[in-house]
């Protein structure tokens, strides 16, 4: 699932256009075409078509994992979920099998959100904080700072790896930089979000920062044939690297699943306290 960096880098390239592909900012929709209903959360299908028809893309946003196109009445906000993928293109190239929204421009250019799994929901609404106001702030934002990160660390009493994947906790982590973050920080995924210390905290903080900073430099992680923009896999130290020698002291990186999810950490570099 494509996580901050991976949304991020999408953001950019909506924005700022890519390899022929223009900026989305400043078109006006002329139409929309929607191939398969269930891509719409809301509105209803008839009432989104003629809603987004003639309004202007205003700019290009992200909360957490979430796209947030906004335009000159409402919010499309786009989440990608397992495979989803967003293109700028001409209108006159032919449609893929697995093309599920498109958003024509009036200068024949169009956007296309590309779902393969049919995992990816999009919304239409003149209040996003209805669909993203319950998501906990965002890792690189100013409001979250080592301080606020510790309190809400100690306010409960998780295993590390459950905590920064809730979404209302902290919004944007997934199972990679999750995994790199606790890595670098010497945590163990297991341990329990109330037992760090002031500096455990603090050194979490930074990794976790310092992680999806590297991430974005590198357009994220191409981990499979579902999101392949990224170079970051070629830089990640435990995630997916069962039985691998710990890049710090060789001993064999683990996996263990928690919150269902497959954790990949090293026992020595990692140690799980008495």
């Amino acid at each position: 699932m494509p996580e901050l960096p991976e949304v991020e880098t999408f953001r950019k390239y909506l924005l700022q256009g890519e390899s022929g592909a223009p900026s989305i900012l400043g078109k006006k929709i002329d139409n929309a075409e929607l191939l398969w209903d269930g891509t719409l959360a809301e509105p209803e299908p008839d009432e989104f078509l003629s809603r987004i028809q003639g309004q202007f893309v205003t700019g290009i946003g992200r909360r957490g994992k979430n796209l947030l196109v906004n335009l000159s009445r409402d919010c499309l906000i786009i989440h990608l979920r397992m495979s989803g993928e967003l293109v700028v293109e001409e209108q006159t190239n032919p449609l893929g099998k697995h093309y599920r929204l498109i958003l024509n421009f009036n200068d024949g250019f169009r956007l296309a959100f590309i779902n393969v799994r049919k995992f990816g929901r999009v919304w239409l609404t003149e209040d996003p904080s209805s669909v993203i106001g319950q998501l906990g702030p965002e890792p690189l934002g100013d409001d979250f700072t080592p301080e606020s990160f510790h309190q809400s660390l100690q306010s409960h009493s998780r295993q590390l790896k459950y905590f920064l994947l809730d979404q209302k906790l902290i919004a944007g982590l997934g199972n990679i930089y999750t995994d790199e973050s606790l890595y670098r920080a010497k945590l163990n995924p297991a341990r329990k979000s109330d037992s760090l210390s002031v500096t455990e905290s603090q050194q979490l903080w930074e990794s976790i920062r310092e992680i999806l900073r590297e991430g974005i430099q590198n357009q994220g992680s191409s981990i499979d044939w579902m999101y392949q923009g990224g170079d970051y896999q070629k830089y990640l130290s435990v995630y997916n690297s069962e039985g691998l020698p710990c890049q710090r002291c060789k001993t064999p990186i683990k996996r263990i699943k928690i919150a269902q999810r497959s954790t990949y950490y090293c026992p020595n570099c990692q140690p799980l306290p008495e």
